[in-house]
């Protein structure tokens, strides 16, 4: 497995500090970010998936909890807009860049407004996926609010 993505690239470059870890991937999982902190034996709070979605038709990012599911309507009250749903898969590859269960908020194709769940600030280091299936970054949540000038917000339901 390579260690060097376009995520863990956007991060080197920004200066932010941050520690790789791998696990091993099951595509086959009910639920990936669940996996994924079983795999690292870490507190699902701890563990962050990055969501494609659209608010008002227009992509965005969300990161919360890998235990828990984004509210649709927080997510577009985030982005101070009416609706939101899931990105269809297809899109969210072709849009990121990234395969699912790869998905990093970090170097995507092209920026995209992004919100992080603000119950992840409370933790001094959490995991988010470094651009690659089996492949986590560990870093300060406030660090990754700061390099994609993402919004802190109630995002989960």
């Amino acid at each position: 497995m390579s260690k060097a993505t376009r995520a863990t690239g956007m991060l080197e470059q920004a200066g932010i500090t941050f520690t790789l870890h791998s696990y091993e991937y099951q595509p086959d999982a009910d639920r990936i970010g669940l996996q994924a902190a079983e795999a690292l034996h870490e507190r699902p709070e701890r563990v962050l998936k990055t969501l494609m979605a659209l608010v008002d038709d227009k992509p965005v990012c969300a990161i919360i909890p890998s235990d828990r599911e984004v509210a649709m309507k927080k997510l577009a009250a985030a982005f101070a807009g009416k609706s939101a749903k899931m990105m269809p898969p297809a899109d969210a590859e072709r849009i990121s860049g990234y395969k699912v269960g790869g998905i990093s908020p970090f170097g995507l194709m092209r920026s995209l407004p992004t919100a992080i769940e603000v119950q992840a600030l409370s933790h001094e280091l959490v995991f988010i996926n470094g651009g690659q299936r089996g492949l986590q970054v560990r870093l300060d949540p406030n660090a990754v609010l700061r390099l994609l000038g993402a919004v802190a917000a109630a995002l989960i339901v």
